[in-house]
């Protein structure tokens, strides 16, 4: 009989190892797909929080006038169609001219700082990249091209011209197909929440059926108070920068409170990205202007993280600053853009799981 124990006990433990490596090589090889794969997952992840924003639209205009829920969903679709379709159609000659403008304000700026700097030994090098000919400084003066290598050279130019024409035309069908693929997905699954929420419901087992519906539904309903409480802080940014830079003066109004509402769908950075661009785009317009830019942004920014965040959003996200900061950094860093803006949402998906789990476990 002890033989026969003897004999089982190496066995158990061969298995118990196989098992654990088994299940490292496993997790390994899902984190190397993550990794692979996490344009494409954030980019899906965008397109679940639109279809939220939608559903969550149609939601608070069915309290509003009732009504079937696909009604609604069209009426809220013709509407952002229809405000997309203005701002571009009306606005597009006025954003176009003030961002040309701008670019140039604050290339000259930039150039100025560059002088300042360089006269006291600073190294500025980095700034080469961000300065282009401007008004105070001609542009150098281009040689007529010559071709000792006779059709070659030409050829070679040519090359070189279709190579990175192709490369911008690349860039644009990209940027455009991964924006209409956001709004193809969050539309799907705005159209029939119900059947994708089943959906998954269904490869859960039946005991843990109740416990995986009460995630989902907190989930979607953390993810839609954000994402209202976003939309309007965004919505108050743009409007009060707009106003305030106008009123002081500012060339580019428009386009630097479009730019600040729309940075503040990153939280902490975004804000403070946005102000640098204020101050900068200031300069330009005398030493009355820079202070009152600078203090319309800090007043902007007490508003939003004083008064517009605590009150919007306090019953819909409460992570710590210095843990949101944190995060920001780390997904910034490893996913870049994708993993900054869509820090906060992620590190709000994180939590309500991780609380349901903690208290499932405390229950069993």
């Amino acid at each position: 009989m002890s033989d026969e124990v003897m004999t089982k006990a190496p066995r158990s433990l061969a298995w118990s190892i196989a098992a654990g490596g088994s299940g490292i090589v496993a997790f390994a090889a899902l984190l190397a797909l993550a990794w692979i794969s996490a344009t494409t997952i954030f980019l899906l992840f965008a397109g679940i929080l639109f279809g939220v924003f939608l559903n969550a639209l149609s939601d608070l205009m069915g309290r509003v006038i009732g009504g079937p829920y696909l009604l609604r969903l069209a009426l809220i679709c013709v509407l952002l169609a229809a405000m997309v379709s203005g701002v571009v159609v009306l606005g597009g000659a006025t954003i176009a001219e003030q961002a040309s403008l701008l670019a140039k304000t604050i290339a000259s700026q930039v150039h100025t700082i560059k002088e300042f700097l360089g006269q006291h030994g600073v190294d500025t090098s980095f700034l080469d990249t961000v300065i282009a000919p401007t008004s105070t400084e001609a542009a150098p003066r281009v040689k007529p091209p010559e071709f000792p290598g006779g059709v070659g050279t030409i050829a070679s130019g040519t090359s070189a011209v279709l190579g990175q024409t192709a490369r911008f035309l690349l860039g644009l069908f990209s940027a455009v197909g991964n924006i209409f693929i956001i709004v193809f997905l969050g539309l799907l699954l705005a159209l029939q929440p119900g059947v994708y929420r089943n959906g998954l419901l269904s490869f859960v087992r039946k005991r843990q059926a109740a416990s995986a519906t009460r995630l989902f539904d907190d989930l979607g309903e953390t993810l839609r108070r954000w994402l209202l409480g976003q939309i309007t802080t965004m919505s108050v940014i743009f409007v009060v920068d707009w106003t305030g830079l106008t009123i002081i003066g500012i060339p580019g109004a428009l386009v630097l409170g479009f730019q600040a509402g729309l940075f503040t769908f990153v939280p902490t950075v975004g804000p403070f990205a946005a102000g640098t661009v204020i101050v900068l785009a200031s300069l330009g317009s005398g030493w009355t202007a820079v202070v009152s830019a600078f203090g319309l942004c800090v007043v902007v920014q007490f508003l939003e993280g004083n008064i517009l965040t605590p009150l919007i959003q306090r019953h819909a996200i409460n992570i710590p600053p210095a843990t949101l900061f944190a995060s920001q950094i780390f997904l910034g860093v490893l996913f870049g853009l994708w993993g900054l803006a869509l820090a906060l949402p992620l590190m709000a998906t994180v939590k309500v799981a991780l609380r349901h789990l903690s208290a499932d476990a405390t229950t069993a």
